[in-house]
């Protein structure tokens, strides 16, 4: 896990070596045990590392692979490296170090542009060929890493990062229109390629990009599961999917203990986090080190399920640690956590998870997580709606659950002069979800979730918050496997039981009945959810702020009958919108955006 960045020159020119690195050293967080620069005529690559896997020079970055004449930088891991390594030894390459960054270049040299096919794991990689000058850019199948692009006649840039771009300087900072509709509609989330600035976007999950030397662009989707019902299971009982699942997820959490440091949980006590301890634990896992987080209750709203995380550490006998945050203590953190954003997300979940690895960080280097789940395997309240309805209704069953605003909505809140045209959120969900390859509006639903809803908020939020402490975070729900195999599981399995219906199935056979049995939990920030006292006046002081008033996104009016009664406007998702509004402006301003 580390932090990339590069350029790309298309005028004949040399790369600028020195705004490259200018971008890297803003990945310090990422990538605090090292850092390198490399660079030849019209391309240069920037590294910050984490040393997860060979702890040792020999995988430093930007690796360079002399004798198969390629260079690259890598953020991730690859889980099945060593048997990626053993596969091409047998085919005759010959290997200097003990890592998986090697492994993926040599994956390149022996496939070309399929090597990304034959990884199981998450990445953003950067590769170039020394003879050509070809550059290939790469992301990981459900976008678990990030890869930011800044591209312009003469050059390309990319990193890992949004802040890392501005860095390099030469970015048109301009909120997006489009994007800010989005955002203000979908619940925070801009889905690809754009972001909430013109001149940044972000390279698609499961996409290869290349740029070649004679400046021809080209991208292939390499990976798009199907959400149908697969012939050679129709026969498969409750039971027989119950055992597949289970198998499929207790090979991802094996995975994913791949490291040459120790591997921990985080541990919020619902089910999701809850099975990957045990299922380490089946597997002979001793001693592991869980981390839980709770904060005071604010306006009558819990902020802590530790009576669920400390059932579980006892049940398996994990070495646990409970993280109590104070609410009078939520602006420093929640300035910290904002600057951390590549994005602006309005999730509270931010700041717990910032919290949460700023203490997990001190004890290990890498995590396992229990994010992904309700995507995968049908949790969330807006599912069983769906269930009613045919695919011809899914927009409007799902737009009544999921969406903040519609367009009217949203005129009511931007500046004419900064609306979009049309009502963008719905013109892309519309799209989505009318695509083939989804049997029912269930399944619709669930594979928007999961390739775009998930990638741009939950996957997002966690990779953003732990990087920030250096901190490397692995979600087995989001193995590309087992993701395959739940994506063509009856549906009506999953909604079963009031959500994750199989998932609950495998719970039982391993999980005391009271974490499975019980109410749906979040990440409880009351504080951020119930705005006062501190907090409010932060967001009040955002959107006061003479930046806010010379971008002049939002309706006075509108700002100004939030502010009066700041917790009176909710979402269907119970997010607060004033908190929308002063979270893209905190966002913005934290990031010098003028």
């Amino acid at each position: 896990m580390c932090g990339l960045a590069g350029e790309l020159r298309r005028d004949g020119s040399r790369a600028d070596v020195t705004a490259v690195e200018r971008m890297a050293a803003t990945m310090h967080d990422r990538g605090p045990d090292d850092s390198g620069v490399w660079s030849q005529g019209p391309v240069a690559l920037g590294h910050r590392r984490l040393k997860i896997i060979d702890l040792s020079a020999a995988s430093g970055q930007p690796l360079v692979d002399s004798a198969a004449g390629l260079t690259g930088v890598f953020n991730g891991c690859v889980y099945n490296y060593r048997e990626l390594r053993a596969e091409l030894q047998a085919k005759g390459h010959v290997f200097f170090s003990s890592g998986d960054t090697e492994v993926v270049l040599k994956a390149y040299a022996e496939w070309g542009d399929d090597f990304v096919d034959h990884l199981v794991g998450m990445f953003a990689v950067a590769i170039t060929e020394r003879a050509t000058g070809r550059l290939v850019l790469a992301r990981d199948r459900l976008g678990i890493k990030p890869l930011y692009l800044a591209e312009t006649p003469d050059r390309v840039r990319f990193a890992s990062t949004l802040p890392a771009l501005l860095a390099g300087g030469g970015i048109d900072t301009t909120v997006d229109p489009v994007a800010l509709a989005h955002y203000l509609s979908f619940h925070s989330i801009v889905p690809p390629p754009r972001t909430i600035l013109r001149g940044v976007a972000k390279l698609p999950p499961a996409t290869v990009r290349v740029y070649e030397p004679d400046g021809r662009v080209t991208e292939r989707v390499y990976w798009d599961p199907s959400f149908t019902r697969h012939p050679d299971r129709a026969g498969w009982s409750e039971r027989d999917w119950q055992d597949a699942l289970h198998e499929s997820l207790t090979t991802a959490v094996r995975r994913r203990m791949v490291a040459d440091v120790p591997v921990g949980v985080l541990l919020s006590g619902g089910l999701d986090s809850s099975l990957v301890v045990a299922l380490l634990a089946e597997q002979g896992q001793r001693g592991l080190a869980t981390f839980s987080i709770g904060f005071e209750a604010v306006g009558g709203r819990e902020g802590d399920e530790f009576r669920y995380s400390d059932l579980i550490a006892k049940t398996f006998d994990t070495d646990h640690h409970q993280i109590r945050v104070a609410t009078n203590d939520l602006v420093p953190p929640l300035e910290a956590a904002v600057a951390a954003m590549s994005e602006p997300m309005v999730s509270h979940d931010c700041v717990a998870f910032y919290l949460l690895s700023e203490t997990v960080a001190r004890h290990v280097k890498v995590v396992q997580s229990g994010q992904g789940a309700d995507e995968i395997l049908g949790g969330y309240h807006w599912y069983p709606p769906l269930a009613g309805v045919d695919r011809a209704a899914a927009l409007d069953t799902y737009a009544k659950a999921f969406f903040d605003r519609d367009a009217a909505g949203l005129a009511r809140v931007v500046n004419p002069d900064r609306l979009a045209d049309g009502d963008p959120a719905r013109e892309f969900v519309a799209a989505h979800l009318g695509r083939v390859g989804a049997d029912t509006a269930v399944d619709a639903g669930l594979r928007i979730d999961t390739q775009i809803m998930l990638t741009d908020d939950p996957v997002k939020r966690v990779d953003n918050m732990t990087m920030a402490h250096g901190l490397e975070a692995r979600v087995p729900f989001l193995d590309h496997e087992f993701v395959e195999l739940a994506a063509s599981c009856p549906p009506e399995l999953k909604l079963a039981q009031g959500g994750k219906g199989v998932l609950k199935e495998i719970g039982r056979r391993v999980l005391p009945w009271e974490v499975i049995d019980r109410p749906k939990g979040y990440f409880p920030v009351p504080g951020l959810t119930h705005l006062e006292g501190k907090v409010l006046d932060r967001v009040r002081d955002a959107l006061h702020a003479p930046e806010a008033r010379r971008r002049d996104l939002f309706r006075a009016d509108y700002v100004d009958a939030l502010l009066t009664d700041p917790n009176a406007e909710l979402t269907p998702l119970n997010g607060n919108k004033l908190w929308q509004l002063g979270l893209l402006e905190m966002w913005l301003q934290s990031h010098g955006i003028a």
